[in-house]
């Protein structure tokens, strides 16, 4: 894909396991993730084998525009026939936290879901009490949806909440921001 301001998102390879791997086991990650077990090198190759490569996943790492990489942003469970996939982020730096490089890389990500994939629409989880992602999602113009479940994590119980946009209100959000793409950072 093309930089575009201050983010641009390239695709993931398996050179790049070591770092998704090392991101994604920070603790201030792991957190906020439904499932906090660790994650290893030889899962994370397993994962490419029989989720990216046949086209399940597409994952991509978040990078500046000074080419400095930051964390990642994925669909998974891709179902071209529906036209659905659920989307996923995370920073895994963590100085890079609330400066809205996630809800740029989410622009981009939705951009390529709707334009590339050819997607319908596009859902995501998260656990509620993550204030900051909630925010990040709505900017980049996901809805809370009315579905929510409980999920037992490392801190206890927690509700999980569902959000999703569809190609013609992302279109549409998209225009009002003048880029017809729905790219750049806020």
């Amino acid at each position: 894909m093309t930089e575009r301001r201050t983010v641009y998102l390239r695709p993931m390879t398996a050179d790049d396991t070591a770092k998704i791997v090392a991101w994604r086991n920070r603790d201030f990650v792991r957190r906020n993730f439904i499932y906090q077990e660790l994650f290893t090198e030889e899962g994370h190759r397993e994962w490419i084998r029989t989720q990216v490569e046949p086209g399940h996943v597409v994952q991509f790492v978040i990078c500046l525009s000074d080419g400095r990489e930051i964390g990642s942003v994925y669909f998974r469970d891709i179902d071209r026939a529906a036209g659905t996939a659920e989307y996923g982020i995370f920073i895994g730096e963590e100085d890079a936290l609330g400066c809205g490089y996630g809800t740029a890389a989410a622009h981009l990500a939705l951009a390529y879901a709707f334009d590339e994939l050819g997607l319908d629409r596009v859902f995501l989880r998260f656990l509620s009490d993550n204030i900051g992602a909630r925010i990040s999602y709505e900017r980049a113009g996901f809805r809370l949806t009315d579905r929510r479940e409980t999920v037992s994590t490392m801190q206890g119980e927690r509700e999980v909440r569902f959000m999703e946009t569809d190609r013609s209100i992302w279109k549409a959000q998209a225009e009002s921001r003048g880029s017809g793409k729905g790219d750049g950072d806020e």
